[in-house]
């Protein structure tokens, strides 16, 4: 007979199990809410759960786990995702939304809607072990969604591993009465397993909002009575501390793994008061380990769990490093390089398929992030790795937001902390990072937003004054071809690499003036490598309508 496990953990039924605006939702309550809901699904299907709300989100996980239904988790909510969930010979798929608006893909709509006038339940329903509770779906290289079963028996020991780490982290004998706020979404694995089955299976209690700036941050902390957590990412931390808003007091503060300096958590931790703990983990295996960030870079596994390495299936590859023992049942690889100390204990030492190799050398760009997100003045940053060599030689590009500091100042911070040939030769200074709402940036995502930003060329304004108008032509000022020609020769100044294919005297080989330019205009030099010592121009007017090229060409080195 199959071990059926509590769809709650053992609690205290009239304690808060959720807070929604600040009013608390008791756990009896809660299940009297969820058997309501499961009433009203259909008799048989897949839920797609697309709550916002973490209130609704938990209701509707736990109603389709009473009617035996398992819950997918798509990669996005797009209309086409939807679409494609339908599996030959599977249960229909329906969706669980609290927005009537939402437009599911042709799914059936569910609408979740606590039942107030439900009877609170101090019966807690059980679930078969073997059960498939979740199926995480994630984008594979090719973006079709790849399947990721998670069963109930295993999500039970995974969530206790992690209470009780946290627990001892904070100097508590458990979660219990611990009101945790998130900025993460519900739907992604980390959000999912460290606010609402932390609430449901951890013994803490979760706030049903997901908010994101800063003052909505504090503010849903300070609707939570205290003791407080804090589930976010680094990316969503260094913004709320960026804010200077004064924060309440917290138990604890939960990190997604990233580019996390302990600069800014021991800052995280004098603000709050708090201990920051990181959580390292993954979709195949869940959470694996964890570490305190200020005191020290290794990690400790989860539970059960142990650590070994082998040497890779196949021709070229090297060591890989799997897991196993606990809620993970099977040997399962990660994509991680790991430095090992033991079986339990362990460095991380970035990504498999990120280590990245230059005149001879080799870092990982984890490590490269890490270094240029600690540069004060930084507010975000990320290094990308082009596909095509430059010069022959592959080099990393430097993608930074930050108001106090320039491309120069940023390159002469990493001078102290990387080898010369870490240095980038190009610093894109950029308004913002494509992260996704989890504070997430994909290598699909970066290397899109990191080749749209190198299309793009300095930028100059013509000044009405500009001393070339005064007799090119009276009554009708354009700019002459000259001059035009000196905006390519400023864009090229501040290109290095390129400037350094055309020498010290560089000559202009050809040239076409395609349009007129007038005072005002909105100019943009795109300057391309061609040939073994050449570099393309085009000058583009982008106040036109619609923006046209103005000028093109071509520069060569002169004689020396």
């Amino acid at each position: 007979m199959t071990d059926r496990l509590p769809l709650l953990a053992a609690r205290d039924l009239d304690a808060p199990l959720l807070w929604c605006g600040g009013q608390p939702v008791s756990a009896a309550r809660f299940l009297g809410q969820a058997e309501a809901l499961a009433g009203r699904l259909p008799a048989a299907g897949r839920a797609v759960n697309l709550c916002r709300d973490r209130h609704r989100f938990a209701l509707g996980l736990a109603a389709a786990l009473r009617r035996g239904h398992t819950s997918l988790m798509p990669p996005d909510a797009l209309p086409a995702t939807l679409a494609a969930l339908h599996e030959p010979g599977a249960p229909a798929p329906y969706a669980l939304v609290d927005d009537a608006a939402l437009d599911t893909g042709g799914l059936a709509a569910v609408f979740v809607a606590p039942d107030e006038a439900a009877a609170p339940s101090r019966q807690v329903p059980g679930v078969a072990s073997d059960f498939e509770a979740v199926r995480l779906l994630t984008s594979g290289s090719t973006g079709t969604p790849r399947p990721h079963a998670k069963r109930w028996g295993p999500l039970v020991a995974n969530i206790a591993a992690e209470a009780a780490r946290l627990a001892e982290f904070s100097d508590r004998a458990s979660l219990a009465g611990l009101g945790v706020v998130a900025t993460v979404p519900a739907q992604h694995s980390y959000g999912f397993e460290s606010s609402v089955l932390l609430a449901l299976l951890g013994g803490a209690s979760c706030d049903a909002g997901r908010p994101f700036y800063p003052a909505d941050i504090v503010a849903a902390l300070e609707r939570v009575p205290a003791p407080r957590a804090l589930v976010t990412t680094p990316f969503h931390l260094k913004t709320l501390l960026r804010a200077g808003l004064p924060l309440p007091r917290l138990e604890l503060l939960l990190s997604a793994t990233a580019p996390l300096s302990p600069q800014l958590a021991a800052e995280a931790e004098a603000a709050t008061g708090a201990r920051l703990v990181e959580i390292y983990g993954c979709t195949e295996a869940g959470q694996v380990a964890s570490r305190r960030t200020t005191a020290g870079e290794v990690w400790t596994a989860l539970g059960e769990l142990r650590l070994w390495s082998e040497a890779g299936a196949g021709a070229g590859e090297g060591e890989r490093f799997l897991v196993q023992g606990g809620h993970v049942t099977e040997p399962t690889p990660l994509a991680d390089q790991l430095e090992l100390l033991d079986a339990r204990r362990f460095r991380l030492l970035g990504r498999a398929n990120d280590l990245i190799h230059v005149a001879g050398k080799r870092s990982s760009l984890a490590q490269l992030d890490f270094q240029l997100n600690r540069i004060p003045g930084v507010a975000d940053g990320a290094f990308w790795m082009p596909d095509e060599p430059e010069d022959g030689v592959a080099r990393p590009v430097a993608l930074v937001v930050s108001d106090t500091l320039d491309a120069e100042a940023v390159r002469r911070a990493l001078r102290q902390v990387l080898e010369p040939a870490f240095v980038p030769r190009r610093v894109l200074m950029v308004p913002s990072l494509p992260r996704e709402g989890t504070g997430k940036l994909t290598a699909q995502g970066l290397a899109r937003f990191a080749r749209d930003a190198l299309a793009e060329g300095p930028r100059f304004t013509v000044a009405a004054d500009h001393p070339a108008f005064a007799g090119h032509f009276p009554g009708h000022p354009l700019l002459p071809g000259v001059a035009l020609l000196a905006y390519v020769m400023r864009a090229l100044a501040a290109q290095a690499p390129l400037a350094a294919r055309l020498g010290a005297t560089p000559q202009v080989a050809q040239a076409k003036f395609l349009a007129p330019v007038g005072p005002g205009a909105q100019l943009e030099v795109r300057l391309q490598a061609t040939g073994e010592h050449g570099v393309a121009f085009e000058v583009w007017q982008l106040d036109a309508e619609p923006p046209r090229a103005a000028a093109s060409g071509r520069l060569v080195a002169g004689a020396p």
